[in-house]
């Protein structure tokens, strides 16, 4: 079983910055994806980005040149930093870490709001 957690979230102005981290503990040999998605009030869940094992990155078009992914590996650990954020990149986000095959597993989410 992986459990995982997240933090980082909260308010900030249109403009601002924050950096979401997430940790995935459990019984782990070696995550091959981790990612973040967000999910606005009434719409579906979408992906932000994610970042494979041996580092390749995927963005959303939204996000592509404010936003940026990375992993810490010996920690199982994965960041998310968030520059020039907009109203509409308000959402819970939601970490997700998976092995194909093996296991694919969700954080409880973290509110992140941007006010204009």
């Amino acid at each position: 079983q992986v459990h995982v957690v997240e933090s980082g979230g909260g308010l900030v102005q249109a403009g601002g910055s924050l950096r979401l981290s997430c940790a995935a503990s459990g019984s782990i040999f070696s995550i091959n994806v981790m990612g973040w998605y967000r999910q606005a009030p009434g719409k579906q869940r979408e992906l932000v980005a994610d970042i494979t094992s041996g580092g390749s990155t995927n963005y959303a078009d939204s996000v592509k040149g404010r936003f940026t992914i990375s992993r810490d590996n010996a920690k199982n650990t994965v960041y998310l930093q968030m520059n020039s954020l907009k109203p509409e990149d308000t959402a819970v986000y939601y970490c997700n870490v998976r092995s194909p095959g093996i296991f694919n597993s969700w954080g409880q989410g973290t509110q992140v709001t941007v006010s204009s």
